[in-house]
């Protein structure tokens, strides 16, 4: 792609912890502290970025006070609505923050209302709207009628209401955006509307409505949740989940692109698109909450992926069931410490643990009675799909060269005993018996010399990957390789409680990569298994502190530097957190139980 123009007046990009998500399942932005929305793909999560200011491209949409100030911010309990909080020399102002929920496909709506807590507000504001991440400038700009203005960019229609004090922002002879300064008198409040849309848009939205209908949305779409630990944080992942989860149940594994997991290691992918594997545990993380919308959402995505490619089911997908696109970069500066890709080349592989992921999905769905007929027949898919391809080599949970992964199968083979567990019916019987040939076939070629699991038949090392089957049930929790492998691995890659997925070589663990959330929680449920109920709390309260004030976790987390990195949110870390919270509330499960 041509690089774009970049404007003189982009906002600094902030560490990655200060940013908030508001979502509204269609489409995320990130809020940064100085008012910056520094991220927007448009129409969908996978379309090129409105404001791409976050990866050095031009776009952004920045309210923010003009008097120094101290940031602070929060959600509202159970939503995606965001208050930034700025206090001044001379006063408090907060900026609420929303996409109308739930979203249209074709049609964003960015809400921001701005309230003078204690004494007047004024403001500064920005629109900058430049589509496929800034490769187009606002243009056909004009003042619709007071206060509402009209523009296009690339293919997107944009109308902005509320900006009567507004005007066209120049650089030289071109229209970049527009520009406005507000002052709201103390005690009130000003709203600004942003609607972009691949039509054009019809009637004006109404602030009150709007705002009305979104809070409706969110409390209806929150659910009450069992006894677990730290309930706020739990309840507030399960709205992270929802968020992004979209109309066709998929969910995105994350809002953003290319934001590095290690500064100019080249580890930047864009996870703007829906994982087969995070969708099964956010599903399964749902139904341990007993969050049914998300289950539902979780097995009707996996069952039509299922039904459309059988055995050649593909590890990821756009959130309408498409492919994913070609990974390419774009000519732009990145986030500090990376570079810009698009696209993924997880397009192009094989993994088998997803179908097996699948089957514990539809097990967990099949137990709380939300497994129709489409469901299962789709269990029938996958389980032939295991047993014909079970042989191949896979990419594996990590996403790597071809292997005979032992992760790969031995996930498959908990998948089988949960769904047989689950379903109780003629084929139970068959499929318990492929998952003893997995295993079998499996502690043959992938049992370590001391009696651990090893990752591979020709790799003796370990992985965080291998504390997952004895959990959901593929091993016995008592089984001597369970008990070793997760001795060996507490003992080789974990420090201070946190947790890392392998050893790359021969550095300290925190040099390699950061520590990997997910493998945190995976370790608070691996000590639970075991009985250890003191040193898996330590392990859940640990992990679930490794994030900032808007509660957001990265999939890494730099223990040195304190820091976030990797694309935000990621989902599956918020789906582990939510399932942890819940199950280390109960009593360990008893032999022959899953999780």
């Amino acid at each position: 792609m041509t690089r774009p123009h970049l404007p003189y007046d982009n906002p600094p990009p902030h560490v990655l912890r200060e940013y908030a998500l508001i979502a509204d399942g269609e489409r995320g932005a990130l809020v940064g502290p100085q008012g910056d929305i520094a991220w927007l793909c448009a129409p969908r999560w996978d379309s090129g970025a409105v404001f791409s200011a976050l990866i050095g491209g031009p776009g952004h949409y920045t309210v923010t006070p003009t008097d120094r100030f101290v940031w602070g911010g929060y959600y509202e309990p159970g939503t995606l609505i965001w208050r930034n909080r700025w206090v001044t020399a001379s006063g408090v102002i907060e900026c609420r923050e929303a996409l109308a929920f739930p979203g249209d496909a074709r049609r964003a709506v960015l809400l921001r209302r701005i309230c003078a807590v204690e004494g007047d507000a004024r403001i500064t504001v920005r629109l900058e709207p430049h589509a496929e991440y800034g490769a187009h400038r606002a243009r056909d700009v004009r003042r619709e009628r007071p206060g509402v203005w009209r523009g296009r960019t690339g293919p997107l229609h944009w109308r902005w209401t509320g900006a009567d004090a507004a005007h066209p922002a120049r650089d030289g002879h071109r229209t970049t955006g527009m520009a406005a300064e507000l002052t709201v008198p103390a005690g009130g409040h000003h709203d600004l509307i942003l609607e972009l849309s691949e039509t054009a848009p019809g009637e004006p939205v109404d602030a009150d409505r709007a705002w009305q209908a979104t809070q409706d949305a969110w409390a209806r779409a929150a659910q009450p949740l069992p006894d677990c630990l730290a309930p706020d944080d739990a309840r507030h992942s399960h709205t992270v989940l929802r968020g992004l989860t979209s109309a066709s149940g998929g969910m995105v594994a994350a809002a953003t692109t290319s934001l590095p997991e290690r500064a100019e290691a080249g580890r930047n992918y864009d996870y703007r698109y829906v994982w087969i594997r995070d969708q099964c545990y956010a599903g399964q993380a749902a139904a341990a909450a007993g969050a049914q919308q998300l289950t539902d959402d979780a097995v009707r995505f996996v069952t039509a992926r299922l039904h459309e490619d059988g055995p050649r089911l593909a590890p990821a997908y756009t959130v309408t069931g498409g492919p994913v696109p070609d990974q390419e970069s774009l000519s732009l500066p990145g986030y500090p410490g990376g570079h810009d890709r698009i696209g993924n080349h997880v397009n192009r592989q094989f993994q088998l643990d997803a179908f097996g992921e699948a089957l514990l999905l539809f097990a967990a769905a099949a137990r709380a009675d939300r497994l129709g007929p489409d469901g299962r027949r789709a269990a029938d898919i996958a389980v032939a799909a295991i047993a014909r391809r079970h042989g191949e080599p896979d990419a594996g949970i990590w996403e790597l060269d071809n292997r005979a992964w032992t992760h790969s199968k031995l996930i498959c083979a908990a998948g089988l005993r949960a769904l047989a567990g689950s379903l109780r019916c003629a084929q139970a019987a068959s499929w318990a018996g492929l998952a003893d040939t997995l295993v079998a076939e499996t502690a043959a070629t992938s049992t370590h010399p001391t009696g651990r699991w090893q990752r591979a038949p020709d790799d003796p090392g370990l992985d965080a990957a291998l504390l997952m089957p004895p959990i959901r049930g593929g091993i016995s929790a008592l089984d001597p390789r369970t008990v070793r492998t997760l001795d060996a691995y507490r003992a080789e890659l974990t420090q201070d409680h946190y947790a890392y997925r392998f050893r790359h070589d021969e550095r300290p663990l925190d040099q390699a990569e950061g520590a990997f959330l997910l493998c945190g929680y995976v370790m608070a449920l691996a000590e639970h298994q075991q009985g250890n109920e003191w040193e898996a709390v330590r392990w859940f309260e640990r992990n679930r502190a490794a994030c900032g004030p808007p509660g957001l976790f990265t999939e890494e987390y730099d223990i040195g530097q304190r820091q976030l990195r990797g694309n935000v949110p990621q989902a599956f870390v918020h789906a582990l957190m939510l399932e942890t919270s819940v199950r280390l509330a109960a009593p360990a499960p008893s032999e022959g139980e899953q999780l």
